[in-house]
């Protein structure tokens, strides 16, 4: 940890700051960042990346944090954490809004959740809302050291999954002044109902594979997993929802990255199924701004979370036109619509 923050601070200290690729591919990239138009290398004037490690409960966890264009280390900046999607690393979309925001004058920090990327913990690909969410406060814990934070400008931003757990963790971390999430996923409801509540007849069944692998591990027997799958081209244009075909083509193909992977132990289903995003929603007080898009199959679980979070009245629900799930995480057109509007949001509500 500490050589990786030595040299952070010290790219800090130098004014280093960002070129540009148009390749999403990580294999052409020094940062291994997989988004379009990512940060190539660190050079005078404009936004830096910063790898960094630092410890949670016991976990070595790696993240990202970006300075905006022409750092000064002497002045407070506000700052948003960012939680990445089930499945995502830092390097793909989570990546993406963090450089987009820290080039409107914001400092980002987005980080692999415990057990899964690049960051340590076993068995690998555990995924459970408990380690998800303190992975939020960790975030926070870990940025708001730096004397060029302004943790009175802390603001939270979740992508799909992440989304879910950051109004989860948003209830009761009010270090966090405002909150906004893009295509928000609610991990629980989907992994116990299925999604578009297609698996409500198999619950109790998967309810029980899901002890099973637990009874399985505590024997010291295999970690059994769930959700991963080599699918051809064409079975993967026969599944049936958008977010599942797309999902497979960014997370397999554009915006691969070998960190990232829609597997995880069958024996997180015990602690997924029976947590809810929404449940004590109504906590949040502070500005909430949700954005999805209008042709997303996944909008059902946005729409829901902002009815129920009457906690806040200043609240808005963004749906970008035409857009689908996924396409929120690279198509440049609903991109720099996210973008435009969460600055906005940020500008009014993460004031001094």
């Amino acid at each position: 940890m500490k050589h990786l923050m030595r040299a952070s601070l010290l790219a800090i200290s130098l004014g280093l700051a960002a070129g540009t690729a148009s390749a999403a591919d990580y294999r052409l990239n020094p940062f291994k960042l997989a988004y379009e138009g990512a940060i190539t290398q660190n050079v005078p004037g404009e936004v830096n990346v910063h790898p960094v490690t630092y410890p949670l409960n016991g976990i070595e966890i790696a993240a990202n944090f970006y300075t905006p264009p022409n750092f000064d280390a002497a002045r407070k900046y506000p700052t948003i954490v960012i939680a990445h999607p089930n499945g995502g690393v830092k390097e793909q979309v989570a990546g993406l809004y963090a450089q987009r925001l820290a080039e409107q004058g914001y400092i980002t920090i987005t980080a692999d959740a415990a057990y899964q990327g690049a960051s340590g913990g076993q068995p690998r690909s555990v995924d459970k809302p408990a380690h998800r969410i303190e992975d939020i406060h960790g975030m926070a814990d870990f940025i708001s050291r730096f004397p060029w934070v302004d943790t009175r400008r802390l603001g939270l931003l979740g992508i799909c999954g992440g989304g879910g757990y950051s109004l989860a963790a948003a209830q009761t971390d009010k270090r966090f002044k405002a909150v906004a999430t893009v295509s928000m996923f609610n991990s629980g409801r989907v992994r116990r109902n299925g999604y578009v509540d297609s698996q409500l007849y198999t619950l109790q069944q998967r309810l029980q594979q899901a002890s099973d692998a637990r009874a399985q591990e505590a024997a010291g027997g295999e970690v059994l997993y769930s959700g991963d799958a080599n699918l051809t081209d064409e079975q993967i244009a026969k599944l049936p929802f958008d977010l599942y075909r797309q999902g497979y083509e960014y997370y397999w193909k554009t915006h691969a990255h070998p960190n990232s992977t829609f597997r995880y132990t069958t024996s997180s289903l015990l602690d997924l199924m029976r947590w809810d995003a929404t449940s004590q929603i109504e906590l949040i007080n502070q500005p909430l701004l949700m954005i999805a898009g209008s042709k997303a199959d996944s909008l059902y679980m946005t729409q829901e979370a902002f009815a129920k979070a009457t906690g806040t009245t200043d609240k808005e629900l963004v749906r970008l036109d035409g857009a689908t799930h996924i396409e929120t995480y690279w198509v440049p057109r609903y991109v720099d619509a996210a973008v435009a509007k969460l600055n906005t949001f940020y500008a009014r509500t993460l004031t001094q």
